[in-house]
């Protein structure tokens, strides 16, 4: 199982300004590569001061020259509030800046607070994006591509440039349903279950196997899953970090599936009925030991690889600290385990 860093990017403080906030996520990237994560995954949000980055695909452009070998993930580029022939250009060319390390993720989008503001509701997002994904891929890998629906009605263009190496497609899918569609399509699926039991992480799981094996055909698709966690030094530690996500979900929880209660910008946090340490429990906020047997459950259901998500707006300093700590007492156990399967 690999390990990808979530380049989670918060302005819980508005002060911080933007400069600073890419600064960070810059550093962070590198610093993942220097460790020895698979990847980093690069959020996609507007209007909003958690998750902020509007253009994903231009921070893996940043990223790349900055980097040499580390693979580059889009979690995800929000397809219903975009036209697919203008995204699937700026897809080419940033796959061609990134030297072939991009990972295309994509999905519906999340905040309906968004959406709505770029006149999508959020019901309409699912169909919309299904539609944009079949001809996203059409434009990606067809020469001549014409299109008629209500949204899209084109006669036959090409995408220019087109692509010198193949940009993977990975979906962002919760339901079973839509993750066994996904991989019977050919689609690496990147999903989540929450704060869901883990039973509905089984069924996940097994929803990806049964399309994959459905496809009829080989397939090296991946399937990621993007969980919340922090390797702790101490049980201090742990109990700030638990505090920071305590606070950081206040805004959270406001706008995925929340009221959606903005403030110039800044979401207004709300009150929250889960304690601080049902939180902690919730995410993998915990020591080395810990952290291995609670991870290796994921391992042997057969999740390819964890989007580790553990910025909750702490000081940057501790969460590099935090990644060098994994990578050096967490990620050997798990390749270890690979090369002995």
């Amino acid at each position: 199982m690999d390990f990808v860093h979530f380049l989670s990017s918060h302005m819980l403080d508005p002060a911080m300004g933007g400069k600073r906030l890419y600064r960070n996520v810059v550093a962070q990237a590198v610093h993942a590569e220097a460790v020895g994560y698979r990847g980093v995954a690069i959020p996609e949000h507007h209007l909003l001061n958690i998750l902020l980055i509007p253009a994903p695909l231009q921070m893996a452009v940043k990223i790349a020259a900055h980097t040499r070998h580390i693979k580059l993930i889009t979690s995800v580029c929000q397809l219903p509030i975009r036209d697919m022939r203008i995204f699937a250009g700026e897809a080419v060319q940033a796959q061609a800046l990134c030297d072939g390390r991009l990972m295309l993720g994509v999905g519906k989008g999340a905040f309906g607070f968004e959406t709505a503001r770029f006149g999508v509701p959020i019901e309409d997002t699912k169909p919309q994006f299904e539609e944009d994904l079949r001809l996203l891929e059409a434009l990606l890998t067809e020469e001549e591509v014409s299109w008629n629906s209500p949204r899209y009605s084109f006669e036959p263009l090409t995408i220019m440039p087109r692509p010198e190496d193949p940009i993977p497609l990975m979906a962002a899918v919760m339901n079973p349903a839509g993750i066994e569609a996904a991989a019977k399509a050919g689609y690496h699926v990147q999903t989540t279950p929450l704060g869901g039991s883990h039973q509905q992480l089984i069924d996940q799981v097994t929803a990806f196997s049964r399309g994959k094996a459905a496809a009829g055909r080989p397939l090296d698709t991946r399937l990621s899953l993007q969980r919340g966690m922090f390797l702790a030094e101490s049980e201090t530690e742990r109990r700030h970090i638990a505090e920071m996500a305590w606070t950081y979900y206040k805004s959270f929880d406001n706008v995925f599936g929340g009221p959606g209660i903005v403030d110039r910008g800044i979401i207004r946090p709300l009150p929250r009925a889960q304690t601080v340490e049902e939180l902690a429990a919730n995410l993998l906020l915990c020591g080395r030991d810990e952290m291995i047997e609670r991870l290796s459950v994921y391992a042997e259901l057969g999740i390819d690889e964890v989007l580790t998500t553990s910025n909750y707006g702490q000081d940057e300093q501790l969460t590099r600290d935090m990644m060098s700590r994994f990578a050096e007492d967490v990620m050997p156990h798990f390749r270890e385990r690979r090369k002995a399967a």
